[in-house]
């Protein structure tokens, strides 16, 4: 094979390496004011640690509805509706806030924010939200919906619910 040829076929392998490798490595933002980051590939794996509104995350693999994912030398296992492909920027004033907060953005995000809350409290004065609030505030750790998933005969899965 003429030494012309050889070169062509040779950069054009390069090539088709460089764009599989760029293609496979995919960066993601979290979109959750917080999320999880779990050992295992379902709602009950340990949790690894928490990542925070905006993270830049890699992901490495794909398990159903579950990212296996690198940032900052941890890895592990988050759920793909905590992820977005939106490049999102979390910026910072001299002083002044210029940005909202993570949670401003999550509730913005819903429709929802103090100021909406207190304008339909207002607007509604005859509901009662007391239970509402009170719900809001309970929070069950993973082993104990596990058991009680389990005492229900069900089992977690990788693709999110009990089966």
């Amino acid at each position: 094979m003429p030494a012309n040829k050889q070169l062509v076929l040779s950069l054009a392998l390069v090539f088709t390496a460089a764009v599989a490798i760029a293609a496979a490595v995919k960066t993601m933002s979290v979109q959750n004011r917080k999320a999880e980051l779990r050992d295992t590939p379902t709602p009950f794996g340990r949790v690894l640690s928490s990542l925070s509104y905006g993270d830049k995350v890699t992901v490495e693999e794909q398990n159903g509805p579950w990212m296996k994912i690198s940032m900052a030398g941890a890895s592990g296992w988050i759920h793909s509706s905590a992820l977005t492909t939106k490049r999102i920027i979390m910026a910072s004033g001299d002083g002044a806030q210029t940005a909202a907060s993570s949670y401003e953005v999550a509730m913005a995000g819903k429709g929802f924010n103090p100021e909406v809350e207190a304008q339909f409290k207002a607007n509604h004065k005859d509901i009662d939200f007391k239970w509402v609030d009170r719900m809001e505030k309970i929070v069950i750790p993973p082993p104990k919906i596990k058991a009680f998933v389990e005492a229900g005969g069900q089992t977690a899965s990788s693709q999110g619910g009990a089966q």
